[in-house]
């Protein structure tokens, strides 16, 4: 077990610990790096974290669901993926859930998840 833990500890991604904790139900702005020719820039994809996979796992992601031009974009980010610069939390929704796959049948003011005022401890 000792071989694959230092291989796993090699594909770590080590800014995990840097970005801001969320939870499904948040509005996050996930900052991801894109190859433009021979330099990298930071496009940012900001949606709803719509599911967890393995929290901060090796194998964990999590799904972010955005509507642009009035279609619904979901994308997956593994948690360790090095093109993921940083999340940061725009606004913490106030969940109930584990997963928010409801919200892909929902259009409008149905599709909002309502901002959480408390401040709560992660």
């Amino acid at each position: 077990m000792n071989l694959i833990d230092q291989i796993n500890k090699k594909s770590l991604n080590p800014n995990v610990e840097k970005w801001d904790k969320f939870r499904t139900g948040d509005t996050v702005a996930v900052h991801v790096k894109i190859p433009d020719g021979d330099k990298f820039r930071i496009q940012v994809f900001e949606g709803t974290c719509i599911a967890m996979k393995e929290k901060g796992g090796l194998n964990g992601n999590f799904r972010v669901r955005k509507i642009s031009s009035g279609m619904g974009v979901e994308r997956v980010f593994p948690f360790h993926c090095p093109n993921v610069e940083k999340v940061t939390v725009v606004n913490q929704g106030k969940s109930r859930r584990a997963k928010h796959f409801y919200l892909r049948d929902r259009k409008g003011k149905s599709a909002r998840i309502a901002i959480d005022y408390t401040q709560r401890n992660d």
